[in-house]
């Protein structure tokens, strides 16, 4: 059973969005310290910060190290994927900051979107919510597929706050 330090030192680990990208960049292909610092721009000790913090709380694995181009020792780090069931604290803003970073740079035509209005009850929003979130459960717990892309799916739920009664 997970201590209350245990739980809050998780979900400050991922209360950061570079935390969160860096997930994501590991989860299909272990990355090394340098591969995710060029990936990110960043200097190689500041992504090594927050790599340590991804490792210590369980959410990145240290693989066996390899020697890198010039003989090096490189560590490759893979996500775990513990992060999908952790639920962090007033998490919109920081999912929405780290969307906002991830398809910053990206053409228009390579994002798709859809927006709809609803008029639901209570319970049909909790059942609406729960079924695209078993779908998306269903798909995020899969094995990556070979010759696969890697994509990422945002997903907000809101309240129309317009008036539209």
């Amino acid at each position: 059973m997970p201590t209350d330090e245990m739980i809050q030192a998780r979900a400050r680990a991922l209360s950061s969005p570079l935390r969160l990208r860096i997930l994501r960049l590991c989860l299909h292909e272990p990355r090394t310290n340098k591969e995710i610092a060029d990936i990110l721009q960043l200097n190689p000790a500041t992504s090594l910060h927050h790599v340590r913090t991804l490792v210590s709380s369980g959410f990145l694995e240290a693989l066996e190290a390899r020697k890198g181009n010039r003989g090096a020792k490189e560590v490759p780090y893979r996500s775990t994927r513990q992060s999908w069931g952790t639920r962090i604290p007033d998490a919109a803003p920081l999912l929405v900051e780290t969307f906002l970073q991830e398809i910053d740079g990206l053409d228009a035509q390579e994002i798709q979107v859809m927006r709809v209005g609803l008029k639901l009850s209570e319970q049909t929003q909790k059942e609406m919510l729960g079924r695209i979130r078993a779908v998306v459960e269903d798909y995020a717990m899969r094995e990556p597929e070979p010759g696969g892309v890697a994509t990422s799916l945002f997903l907000a739920h809101h309240l129309d706050l317009t008036g539209n009664e």
